[in-house]
């Protein structure tokens, strides 16, 4: 792995969470940056209007992504979340999805509350940012 993820001692433990506090990245890896995904197929249209499915439709879309780099998401070191009216209910299937892909070090994360992304049917949308060894 290219990148080192630390969760400092004086803060919370945050992989039960769904993320990490700090990711280092060693001088001369490449960056991939991956644009907003969303829980859609590959004709774009939303898989389902169920949360938790977008949830999981999303992270396997950026793993598409990333493959075509011939990367994968062990490679990711940065989330950026956003969730249409976000209340607290949401983040259980955003954690369980995140431990699932990551197991116990998954990557950086901001999670944004937002009233609304691209189309009204997308409810959750990941940008990533992976690291190339």
């Amino acid at each position: 792995m290219a990148h080192a993820i630390v969760n400092p001692d004086g803060l919370h433990d945050p992989v039960p969470f769904g993320y990490s506090h700090t990711a280092t990245v060693p001088a001369g890896s490449e960056l991939v940056l991956v644009a907003g995904q969303y829980g859609s197929g590959p004709d774009g249209a939303v898989v389902s209007t169920d949360f938790t499915e977008q949830v999981k439709q999303t992270f396997h879309n950026i793993g598409v992504a990333l493959a075509a780099h011939g990367l994968d998401l062990g490679h990711v070191v940065q989330l950026r979340t956003y969730v249409v009216n976000h209340d607290v209910s949401k983040l259980g299937p955003i954690a369980g999805a995140v431990q699932e892909c990551w197991g116990t070090e998954p990557p950086t994360q901001t999670l944004i509350g937002v009233a609304s992304l691209a189309a009204p049917d997308v409810l959750f949308e990941v940008e990533a940012l992976a690291v190339r060894p």
